[in-house]
């Protein structure tokens, strides 16, 4: 059976219980398991579509119970890398009063080694693309040298077996010791890429536009890109026309990995359909509002992973939000 891809960073999210405080005043953490690739992996599967991730996680305790929480959430794992001497990553996050999080900081020291960044380019398991229908990845895997090179392999795989590429930007400057060296290697990816997501701002700072048709002008081999803003419209260009979907409004208690289940949620669906429905108006505008229902259930809880929405969930959710029109 076709597969989804996912590849890169898995980490723990060490999530503040103390709403509103900055880092240093927070009492308690509470870990969960994270990483925007591993995110859209478990939605993936969470929803019922076969997926695998490529990753590197440390020969530690943090790295046990990630592989363990992946098998349990249906995600296929013999791409996961173990690293005998790197540590696991754990980040730091703080939410403000409306569940918007920050990214504040990461376990160990100036120099600690993550496993994620020795992501091994001679050990990505090639078999996995020969029958994959996706390949899902960001750019925090170009932060490092050894692991962008497994990207770039990766690339090239999904190249020779005919694997479509999604690129979710998801910037995270934290990641990196140089950030300005993403505007040497983004235009490198974006050669690859056949869906682009990014945020408005990503959009802003990165292609000094915010119009997805516009972006699709300059880079026309891109088959579709999303553009999503927090609690404001989607806006997205698929099948060759742009469009809009208002955001569903809701009580946000934690909004880690509402991006990553958005995307998770609209690869499911043109995973099922041959990629020229997205030609139909009415089908892309209906992949995309399946994806922002599922990005809205997702901050209804705690945790960018645990609250991930079932497909009968978002159905129902679809279902009741059309009842009240």
């Amino acid at each position: 059976m076709p597969r989804v891809i996912c590849l890169g960073e898995v980490l723990i999210d060490q999530i503040a219980e103390d709403i509103g405080v900055p880092y240093e005043q927070v009492n308690s953490w509470q870990p969960y398991f994270g990483g925007a690739p591993a995110n859209v992996a478990c939605g993936l599967a969470k929803l019922g579509t076969p997926v695998s991730l490529i990753s590197c996680v440390g020969q530690d305790a943090s790295g046990t119970f990630l592989l363990k929480e992946l098998g349990i959430s249906g995600v296929e794992t013999s791409g996961v890398q173990v690293h005998p001497q790197a540590t696991t990553r754990e980040v730091y996050v703080t939410r403000d009063v409306k569940g918007d999080r920050s990214f504040d900081r990461f376990n160990g020291d100036a120099n600690t080694v993550f496993a994620d960044t020795l992501m091994s380019a001679d050990h990505l398991p090639e078999h996995l693309f020969v029958d994959a229908k996706f390949l899902v990845l960001g750019t925090l895997g170009l932060s490092s040298p050894q692991a962008s090179r497994a990207v770039g392999r990766a690339l090239k795989l999904a190249e020779q077996y005919f694997v479509k590429v999604i690129v979710d930007i998801n910037w995270r400057a934290m990641f990196w010791k140089n950030p300005e060296q993403v505007t040497k290697l983004l235009p490198v990816l974006l050669k690859y890429t056949d869906f682009l997501k990014m945020t408005e701002d990503e959009a802003k700072l990165l292609f000094r536009l915010t119009s997805p048709a516009a972006i699709a002008q300059a880079y026309s081999h891109i088959e579709g890109i999303l553009i999503t803003n927090g609690d404001k419209d989607c806006r997205y260009y698929l099948g060759e026309r742009q469009g809009k979907h208002p955001v569903y409004p809701v009580h946000s208690v934690d909004t880690t990995g509402a991006g990553d289940a958005f995307l998770a949620a609209f690869i499911h669906k043109i995973y099922h359909r041959p990629l020229t429905h997205l030609l139909d108006p009415k089908f892309a505008n209906e992949a995309i509002a399946y994806a922002c229902a599922a990005g809205a259930l997702t901050t209804l809880d705690m945790g960018a992973i645990a609250a991930q929405p079932t497909d009968r969930q978002i159905r129902e959710f679809l279902a009741m939000r059309e009842a009240k029109n």
